[in-house]
């Protein structure tokens, strides 16, 4: 045990560490960079949806020695501009523009696709991109609903390319050292873990059809979703509160902690799921639930459980965004950052590792860059490497699944019996119809 502990301690100094080369250094451009390493050496990636997280995404790209960004996709011309300018200020060379992601993918230079689109459009661009040859890194959740997750999975295989979903703190050192103290026993054995977000979003108020804004290319914006008429508070974060596009609170920061609570207790499919909830601090078009709770239940005994709240920002162990896992001997607390408390059965604190890169947990752009950097080092790494992939496809994949199983349950007003060999529903068929969506003509996903 001293000697796994020895190499999860030089693992996590070892992450560390590439947190300063994973970015480019003061004093030094991505040019000269490119100098040392030589063109050929360097991944060249495309980065789709760039107005808010994945402007951050491709700048952060950009930063990475071994990386080029070479295509900007965007529906909203202005924000394809604005990334190309910001993405030019880092790397000296200008990527290129190309408002159809689609045409980006017929280039035989590309490497990777970042995807950072709308929800909807996560796997089925993901898929695309897997068939052109592409390696791809997706922000979660990796899929809209649970059919596209599986087939998404399926693709990644097919084309044997690399999936990374962006489960970031799969990546931080020392969550990585807390997941080995709580697997190694530290808490004894952990039966209930909790996850939760809080934020204080405001209303969406009640929108009205508007015309389409001449930047804005919003057909190929819905792309697989049904065509709904555009509306003037759709754009652009407030998609994530109607189905046809988001997936609620739940797929948007419960993924995040899910993921680490199924990696700290080692689950993975649950046997039943419970949710409630509701829209109920504003009277607005939102759709999705502003607070909810989610409960998992496994067949080792144990039960996982998340709390959702988007309209009241009151912290939960001291932070806005977290896990705890209560065992036989103690809890286990992992922050919105990349720290963690230890505490024993008498509630004294035993353990208090800190670090000094800082997270803003309610930042809904960019709240941990040069942790981020860690994670997609480790898609590099898995593309030029072979390396395993920290949140490879299949785990991104399991971690969603879970959240679109809360909605479902939600949606559904139902305790939901669970299939653990697959993750899939039993025995009911209102809450199955929920597994697939409907999809504009045309464009329906496929292997």
């Amino acid at each position: 045990m001293k000697n796994s502990r020895r190499r999860f301690i030089k693992r996590s100094v070892a992450a560390s560490a590439a947190v300063s080369f994973g970015a480019v250094l003061p004093g030094f451009s991505a040019k000269s960079y490119a100098n040392i390493m030589g063109a050929n050496d360097r991944i060249k990636v495309g980065v789709m949806g760039v107005n808010a997280r994945g402007l951050a995404l491709a700048q952060n790209f950009a930063y990475q020695k071994n990386c080029e960004v070479i295509y900007i996709s965007d529906v909203d011309s202005r924000a394809m501009d604005k990334c190309v300018d910001a993405v030019k200020k880092i790397q000296d060379s200008a990527p290129s523009g190309v408002a159809d992601f689609r045409k980006v993918l017929e280039d035989k230079a590309l490497d990777a696709m970042i995807i950072a689109t709308p929800d909807h459009w996560h796997a089925p661009a993901a898929i695309l991109s897997c068939k052109a040859g592409k390696h791809v890194y997706v922000e979660k959740p990796c899929s809209h609903n649970p059919h596209e997750g599986e087939l998404l999975v399926a693709a990644a295989r097919k084309y044997n390319r690399k999936v990374q979903m962006g489960s970031q703190r799969r990546s931080w050192p020392n969550i990585i050292t807390a997941i080995q103290e709580l697997k190694e026993g530290v808490i004894g054995r952990a039966y209930y873990g909790k996850g939760w977000y809080a934020n204080n979003r405001p209303s969406i108020g009640n929108g009205k059809k508007a015309e389409v804004p001449s930047w804005l290319n919003y057909d190929l914006w819905q792309g697989p979703a049904p065509r709904e008429a555009f509306r003037d508070n759709m754009l652009h974060y407030n998609w994530h509160w109607f189905w046809n596009w988001g997936t609620g609170e739940g797929g948007n920061n419960g993924t995040h902690t899910v993921d680490m609570l199924r990696w700290g207790m080692g689950v993975e499919y649950p046997i039943s799921v419970n949710s409630s909830g509701g829209r109920y601090r504003y009277t607005d078009d939102w759709e999705t639930p502003d607070t909810q709770v989610v409960t998992w239940n496994f067949s080792n005994n144990s039960m996982m459980e998340w709390e959702g709240r988007s309209c009241n920002n009151r912290n939960i162990e001291e932070e806005a965004v977290g896990v705890v896992f209560y065992g036989e001997k103690g809890s286990l607390v992992i922050g919105a950052g990349n720290t963690y408390k230890i505490y024993d059965l008498q509630n004294k604190l035993i353990k208090d590792v800190k670090d000094t890169v800082s997270v803003d947990a309610r930042n809904t752009v960019d709240p941990s860059k040069n942790l981020d950097a860690l994670h997609i080092q480790n898609f590099f790494d898995g593309i030029r490497k072979g390396a395993s992939l920290n949140a490879d496809i299949e785990i991104g994949h399991t971690s969603t699944l879970l959240t679109h199983l809360g909605n479902i349950a939600l949606r559904t007003a139902s305790v939901l019996k669970i299939d653990e060999s697959n993750g899939r529903i039993i025995g009911n068929k209102e809450a199955s119809a929920f597994w697939k969506r409907k999809y504009a003509p045309g464009w329906e996903p496929a292997l």
